[in-house]
């Protein structure tokens, strides 16, 4: 359904329908404005396109992925360490209630099982930091890729917020002559100026307003091509560090378990 303004808006803001001076100065007054107001939303949705491809930006993005892998092997850390400390666990619990033997065990076995965890870790955090640069490579050859096409369209457009801001000062200029022409009727070679400035106000505010609307929606694809990249470079890393905790797992477990194995062999003998 149509978007319809009372009658009397296109009555108090179309120059063409002023019957005297008075009246046709009141209209170009927001004529003006709109031209002006549409110039100046164009130059933000610009600015908002151009934004996310500022140096500060740029290396933003970049310090988001390193903070992102960082709580990522953070977790995997954790979750390596766990699994360890329950393995020494479940070793010190054979040993049941005697102290001597628990601490025996401990001393031998717990250097192992640190070992185990940290070469697991240098392994995991040598791979992680391949991926994270191959990652940042590839988010910022893409947001550069990015970047020329938004220039490009920043390009093509600031004529257009110019143009507003050029028929904003013709119809400025018009109402400043209209004011000090006086009051009265309004005279036939002034009246078709008016007309014929309002007729090219009316073509051109509804491109620009198509044209805004425009390039809106592609500020808003841009943004949402970045955070796609974003998204894409930190699955890389993710990805990375999956693959090498399950190439790792099968050795992992097996120091683990004939660690436990010695433990039992040392219970044994005691």
């Amino acid at each position: 359904m149509p978007y319809v303004l009372p009658d009397w808006v296109a009555e108090l803001t179309d120059p063409r329908r002023a019957e005297t001076m008075e009246e046709l100065a009141d209209r170009l007054v927001p004529l003006a404005e709109q031209a002006i107001d549409v110039s100046k939303r164009l130059q933000e949705q610009l600015a908002l396109m151009n934004a996310p491809f500022e140096t500060e930006a740029l290396h933003g993005l970049i310090e988001v992925l390193h903070t992102r892998t960082a709580q990522a092997f953070t977790e995997v850390d954790a979750e390596i360490e766990g699994n360890v400390r329950e393995r020494l666990e479940r070793i010190l619990e054979h040993a049941g209630g005697r102290p001597r033997l628990r601490e025996l065990l401990a001393a031998e076995l717990l250097p192992v099982l640190e070992k185990q965890q940290r070469l697991t870790l240098e392994h995991i955090g040598a791979r992680t930091a391949g991926a994270v640069q191959s990652a940042a490579r590839t988010l910022l050859d893409r947001t550069g890729e990015l970047s020329e096409a938004a220039t490009e369209m920043v390009h093509q457009v600031l004529p257009a917020a110019q143009e507003g801001l050029t028929l904003a000062g013709r119809v400025s200029q018009l109402a400043g002559r209209v004011r000090k022409a006086g009051r009265g009727p309004i005279p036939e070679a002034l009246a078709l100026e008016a007309a014929e400035l309002a007729g090219d106000c009316e073509e051109a505010l509804a491109r620009l307003e198509l044209e805004w609307s425009v390039i809106g929606a592609r500020s808003s694809t841009v943004r949402a091509a970045l955070r796609g990249v974003e998204e894409s470079a930190f699955s890389e890393v993710t990805q990375a560090i999956a693959e090498c905790v399950a190439e790792l797992a099968p050795e992992h477990i097996r120091v683990l378990n004939e660690t436990e194995d010695r433990a039992l062999e040392l219970i044994a003998e005691r």
